[in-house]
């Protein structure tokens, strides 16, 4: 089909949508790929048949324990057994693209994503200019002036939003857009983080970091960026507001809520700050963005940056994709871990989170009487439940437990709960990357490269079938930038045992759900306070997987190493993501293992007052592959070409 054909067509099913809109009042679309729209389609194939608490039990040993009553009894929901088939699988899929857990209430009638700088009319005028070609990189028009730091984004600039739109599609890759009886909102789903198009094919790779997603601008360019304040380093104290706008606090005293023009202000420029493809996902009250992983993720555990991700289903790869809706994109959900988290009453921490919030009706106004949990509960869809999003509640609730920040499951009515996370890490583990490229004389380079890899010493960390032990490596002996290994060390003073619900619980809960406790001891629990920052450690960071690395540049955990395809003057943030440059895999991965490099790309984001903001340095690491280290620079060529190479598992081991 023709874009003009396309166009027409996506007219008349918006047309007759506005119809059924008049009489339903209510509509919600997210895109979600055809296999043809794919440039990785192929899977790995699935031999693992259930999940117990991150073991696999492949399918012979299924149907051996099925014979026996205590073989069944060990593959039962309340032993925390997930059943893996198609239909699970399909429904990961579906969710990874279009489930929000119910987030569109907070980015929108919170935070106000749509009520900023970007308007809904703005973002489909940009979609309507791209004429079907599609972007990996969608650029919007600003509605309006909007002053972030010491940059105003004038009306009728463009705003490179990083998002992205596939070839022939009218739709953004992880955008769930609402229609609610006349109010308009926007959610978003795993797609928007961890699929990306291909700017050559534009087609979707899924699984693939979106590297150049905006987001710290973005929520920069809100109406409402206060309501994030606690993933950044503006304090409220150093911004004091009229003594008349204050909150009755929980000790019976007031406190006066910070000056809204001069914490937005500030909140603003912390976000801002984050590098394109970057997310801070830790609420510790510092601007310390991470990479944004792949989710190429089989044998990939323990997850996320620090491996804080690493017990439970899927060797923690569910609580890793749970912490996104539960933890990141409802922060009303922190209410009551207020005090403990970030030393502020939970009333003045819910005051400041809604006093400019976009929808009236959740806009916190010391003058009306209401406390902000009163305001909140007047309106929250989803009653009985903390925050706004769609949450089944542990028992621990708000005590954080190894599988969940805060005791919080993201979970959707009318199936079981924790299932859609389940479901997600199913597909996941069956994502591949793209197949490398395999020009005339390239085997040989690669193979070559191979044996340089194990001659630096890379294997000692990077074995296994993803190339990762699996462990978790001292702040002490790593030497990244420190302040992502402490990002979770207050919840240490609010601990509850590791639990889930039994997998067949259903959801809504009922009165009295089964609890499943998660075994963790030994060296298993070392290392999961190790990546906490717990028990007296100073935390540490995950050995990543290198499946996929042609994907996933910049590189370690803080983007800092990042070089264009100019090694002379596209050096670090500032001369790639900063400057609209896409960095190279190949210069980036040599300014990893080449110390002469990596000094000029710690050097240049040192510069930058944005870096150091977002506390990006690019430092750590520091184990080369160069001349110091006898290594010629045909020797580095292939080890680089050895690490871009690697497009799959490299073992035949099971999956999911």
């Amino acid at each position: 089909m023709g874009w003009p054909l396309r166009t027409i067509t996506a007219s008349a099913v918006l047309l007759g949508g506005v119809v059924v809109i008049g009489a339903l009042a209510r509509f919600s679309y997210a895109p979600m790929p055809d296999d043809d729209a794919l440039l990785n389609p192929e899977r790995y194939a699935m031999e693992t048949a259930y999940d117990v608490l991150g073991r696999r039990v492949l399918r012979d040993e299924a149907e051996r324990l099925k014979q026996t009553p205590d073989g069944r009894a060990a593959l039962a929901p309340d032993k925390g057994a997930v059943a893996i088939d198609a239909a699970l699988v399909k429904r990961g899929r579906e969710a990874f693209y279009r489930e929000t857990f119910g987030n569109e209430v907070f980015l929108s009638d919170v935070m106000g994503m749509l009520d900023g700088g970007l308007t809904p009319y703005e973002v489909a005028r940009a979609l309507l200019l791209l004429k079907g070609e599609g972007t990996g990189n969608l650029q919007v028009r600003m509605a309006r002036d909007v002053t972030v730091g010491d940059r105003t984004w004038k009306k009728g600039e463009l705003v490179p939003t990083g998002l992205d739109v596939p070839r022939g599609s009218p739709f953004i890759l992880g955008i769930r857009t609402f229609y609610d009886r006349g109010h308009l909102r926007m959610g978003i789903t795993c797609a928007l983080c961890h699929a990306a198009v291909d700017p050559a094919s534009g087609k979707v790779v899924e699984g693939a970091p979106n590297t150049d997603l905006n987001a710290g601008l973005l929520m920069a360019l809100a109406s409402n960026a206060s309501a994030y304040f606690m993933h950044g380093s503006a304090n409220p104290a150093a911004h004091p507001g009229d003594p008349s706008r204050s909150v009755a606090t929980e000790d019976g005293t007031r406190t006066a809520l910070p000056d809204r023009a001069a914490f937005e202000a500030a909140a603003k420029v912390e976000v801002a700050s984050w590098p394109a493809g970057s997310f801070d996902s830790s609420a510790d009250r510092q601007t310390n963005p991470t990479s944004i992983p792949s989710s190429f993720s089989a044998y990939g555990e323990p997850y996320s940056w620090s491996g804080r991700a690493g017990i439970g289903p899927f060797k923690g790869l569910s609580a890793l994709n749970n912490n996104v809706h539960a933890a990141n994109s409802d922060t009303t959900q922190q209410t009551r871990a207020a005090k403990t988290l970030f030393g502020l009453d939970p009333q003045v921490y819910l005051g400041i989170v809604l006093q400019g919030a976009a929808a009236e009706a959740l806009r916190y106004d010391p003058a009306s009487g209401k406390s902000p949990t009163e305001v909140l509960q007047a309106v929250d869809p989803t009653p009985g439940a903390p925050g706004l999003n769609s949450y089944a509640v542990l028992p621990s609730f708000p005590a954080t437990n190894y599988m969940t920040d805060n005791g919080l499951l993201a979970s959707v009515p009318g199936e079981p709960a924790n299932y859609a996370n389940n479901a997600m890490s199913a597909f996941q583990n069956l994502l591949r990357p793209p197949a490398a490229r395999t020009e005339a004389g390239r085997a040989e380079q690669v193979s070559r490269g191979r044996a340089a890899f194990e001659r630096a010493g890379c294997a000692g960390c990077h074995a296994g079938p993803a190339l990762t032990n699996n462990r978790v490596i001292p702040i002490e002996e790593i030497g990244t930038q420190p302040s992502r290994a402490q990002a979770t060390v207050r919840m240490e003073a609010r601990l509850a045992p590791p639990a889930i619900f039994a997998t067949d619980t259903p959801f809504p809960l009922p009165p009295d759900p089964k609890i499943v406790p998660i075994p963790l001891e030994g060296e298993a629990l070392k290392q999961v306070q190790l990546a906490w920052g717990h028990a007296g450690t100073k935390g540490g960071y995950k050995v990543p997987n290198l499946v996929g690395l042609a994907w996933s540049v910049p590189y370690l955990h803080d983007s800092g190493i990042a070089v264009g395809t100019d090694v002379d003057r596209q050096l670090g943030v500032p001369g790639t993501l900063d400057a609209g440059v896409s960095p190279d895999p190949a210069n980036s991965l040599r300014a990893l293992i080449d110390r002469e490099l990596r000094a000029k790309v710690v050097a240049a984001n040192a510069a930058s007052a944005k870096e150091r903001r977002a506390r990006v340095t690019g430092e750590g690491h520091a184990y080369w592959a160069d001349a110091g280290t006898g290594f010629s620079d045909e020797d580095q060529a292939a080890l680089i070409a050895y690490l871009l190479s690697v497009d799959r598992l490299t073992a035949s081991v099971p999956v999911p």
